[in-house]
This record gives C-alpha cells, sequence and structure tokens, in this order.
C-alpha cells in the first residue's frame, strides 16, 4: 500500500499540471470598426483586462474582421459602397504575434459594393466574401504569403422581399462554410432566404446546390447565421423580425428544415429594434443573439435532441447598438461591442447555466462592430 501514495501523487501532480498548461493564454483582440483602421487590445483572461496596442492596421471603414487558420494573417472588408454603387475592397495583412501588430500586405477589389462579411475556408486556400450593397457572393485564392489573389467566383444573388425600403434586391449579408467546406450559406437580408451553394475546395467554384435556398418568415430579413458544433441544427437570426429560426441540418445534402422561430425580444418590447449578431457556446449548449435599438443579447438554452430554443435571459449589452458580440476562448467571458456608445463591455460567463453578468469593465473604443481573438506567440 505505500508503494501506492507517490504513484498517486505523481498523477496528481501530472492532472494538475495539464489543467494549469490548459489555461487559456493572454490574446491580441481586434476591432473592427467604422473609423480609419483597424485598433487592436491585449486581453488577459485571468486579470480580465483589455489593454489598448492602438491602431494597427490602417484601412476605410475595416468593418468586418477575419483570420487564416494557421493564425498569421487577418483579412478584413472595407465596407464602403452599401449603395451597390461604389465598389468595396478586401484587404490582407499578415499578424506580429508577439506584439499583436498588422503588416499590410495587398488589397483586391471584392467584385462588389458594401462587403459587410468574409471567411476563409477550412485549408486556408481560399477567402469568400458577402457583398451586401450590390447582393453578391465572391471568393479568391489565397497565396502562400497570405496575399489575396484576383476573383476566382461571382455569384450574383436575385429576388426581393415585401419591405420596399430595405429588401428591392438582394443583400448578401455573410459567409457561412460547413464544418467540411462543402457547403456555403449565404443569409440574404433582401430576399428572406438563405442560399445554399456547393463550394469547392479546389477551385473556389460557387454552384447552386439542390435544395438552392432555405426561406425565413417574410420580413424577417436574415443577418447572420451559426452552425451548432455537432453540426445537426443551424439557427439564423433575422435582423428585421428580431428572431432567431432554428432549422435541422442535412449534413449530406446541405438542405436545412425549418424547426421553429423564436422572438429576441421580451413581449413588451416597444423599441425600434434590429438585431445583430448570433453566436453559439464551444460545448453547443447555448445560443446568443443581440438587439440594436432594445441594446440587450437574448440568452437562449438548445435542446441538444430536437434543437429548439428556450429563452433563458435578455441582459443590457452595457452600451448603445451592439453590432457584434464574442464569448473568449475559454468560454468564461462574453465581449460586446456598442458601436454607437463607443465601448466594448465585458460579461461573466457561467458555462453551466449560460448565463451572463455584467463584469463592471468597460473598454472605450471608436465605433467598434466587430471583434476578433488572435492567439499570441
Amino acid at each position: 500500500m505505500a508503494t501506492k501514495r507517490p504513484l498517486r501523487l505523481a498523477l496528481a501532480g501530472l492532472i494538475l499540471g495539464a489543467f494549469a498548461s490548459a489555461e487559456p493564454k493572454a490574446q491580441f483582440l481586434y476591432v473592427g470598426n467604422y473609423s480609419n483602421g483597424i485598433q487592436a487590445f491585449q486581453y488577459d483572461p485571468q486579470a480580465l483586462t483589455l489593454h489598448p496596442i492602438g491602431m494597427v492596421g490602417q484601412m476605410e471603414r475595416p468593418s468586418f474582421l477575419t483570420l487564416h487558420p494557421n493564425g498569421r494573417f487577418l483579412y478584413a472588408v472595407s465596407e464602403v459602397g452599401n449603395d451597390g454603387g461604389t465598389q468595396g475592397y478586401v484587404y490582407a495583412f499578415s499578424v506580429d504575434k508577439s506584439t499583436g501588430k498588422l503588416q499590410f500586405l495587398n488589397r483586391q477589389p471584392s467584385g462588389g459594393g458594401g462587403p459587410c462579411h468574409l471567411v476563409v475556408n477550412k485549408s486556408g486556400k481560399f477567402l469568400v466574401v458577402a457583398n451586401y450593397g450590390s447582393g453578391s457572393v465572391t471568393d479568391f485564392p489565397l497565396n502562400e504569403d497570405g496575399s489575396i489573389g484576383t476573383l476566382a467566383s461571382k455569384v450574383q444573388l436575385e429576388g426581393s422581399g415585401p419591405n420596399p425600403k430595405r429588401q428591392k434586391g438582394p443583400h448578401a449579408h455573410e459567409a457561412v462554410l460547413s464544418s467540411d467546406d462543402r457547403f456555403l450559406f449565404v443569409p440574404d437580408l433582401g430576399t428572406d432566404q438563405v442560399k445554399i451553394f456547393d463550394f469547392d475546395a479546389k477551385t473556389g467554384a460557387l454552384t447552386p446546390n439542390k435544395p438552392a435556398f432555405a426561406s425565413v418568415k417574410p420580413g424577417a430579413g436574415p443577418r447572420h447565421m451559426a452552425i451548432a458544433p455537432d453540426g445537426h441544427f443551424a439557427y439564423v437570426l433575422g435582423e428585421m423580425g428580431s428572431s432567431v429560426t432554428a432549422f435541422r441540418l442535412d449534413r449530406s445534402s446541405g438542405a436545412l428544415a425549418e424547426i421553429e422561430a423564436v422572438s429576441t425580444l421580451p413581449a413588451d418590447n416597444s423599441k425600434l429594434n434590429n438585431s445583430a449578431e448570433i453566436q453559439i457556446d464551444p460545448a453547443g449548449n447555448f445560443l446568443y443573439a443581440s438587439n440594436r435599438g432594445h441594446d440587450s443579447i437574448a440568452v437562449f438554452a438548445i435542446d441538444r435532441q430536437s434543437g429548439k430554443l428556450s429563452r433563458l435571459q435578455i441582459v443590457p449589452s452595457g452600451g448603445a447598438t451592439p453590432r457584434n458580440f464574442i464569448i473568449d476562448p475559454a468560454g468564461k467571458h462574453v465581449l460586446a461591442a456598442n458601436q454607437d456608445s463607443n465601448n466594448i463591455v465585458l460579461f461573466d460567463r457561467d458555462p453551466k447555466t449560460g448565463k451572463l453578468t455584467p463584469a463592471g469593465k468597460t473598454v472605450e473604443t471608436p465605433s467598434p462592430v466587430c471583434l476578433m481573438f488572435s492567439p499570441t506567440s
């Protein structure tokens, strides 16, 4: 019996060491905004602090950002031309993992007006862009040095919706790839549809899937979409309808079958509202959606068997117009970007209940509209 005690202590030490090594390290937080450059902070999840680094990448209206899978390159849309008549651009930067600073590589025309979202595919070979103003989807090859190549594929969306002010034509609002890179989903605010494409990860070619789309309630205005980590369900946020539509996702065909639609607002809400961002926690148990106007974040529990949602909480965002928010890599905190109050507000997140509690910490930064984490070296 005496010989087992040192072994147990050794095993305990190994387990504790494993947990210690798994503790989240400091991260860089990059902030897209409607000013003239990408802002950066160093995020310490233990002290829950954001130390300002400053402007690290100069460009016009760098609204949405995305990171290459290798972490060495950052891409941003220059959101100009929301009227559809002005050409937007996509920018490429290399990332200095020791300082967080960015080095400009190149830019390319986005292939349309008002580019509002972009994503790199899993292999890191293609950059896919949603052009809101012109209602088109484009993709570009990425070179080994991280720079963006010339246009590989472009699809012009078609159709309209019942709201004459906002749905006269298509408005591609996001580009979402399935986990296996086979399908591209594009929430189209202008047509109340999620367009579905087959994505060729070798050539970048985009072809309409069969089925080619899934519909939401007329006038809902689909904006963003989140796919559950297990790939069985997808959730589409309706900007104009302030709703989340739950779909069952057929991973073999890309088809979306509606389950239900739920409101992101309390029943007594009287404020004009446009929902903005939707995220699912890493474990796939909870869904979060932000409300601009009501200025809040709605929290839902996900039924892992049925895909249905149960609303748990609606918490004030701590500012005006929460256009974006992000769950930190450890899943213990949420950072909300309040565009019109020029601040980022931090929340504690309970991984067991999903609920958010204000952490009492706020950082000022100009018109934040997108938050993205990147590991330090």
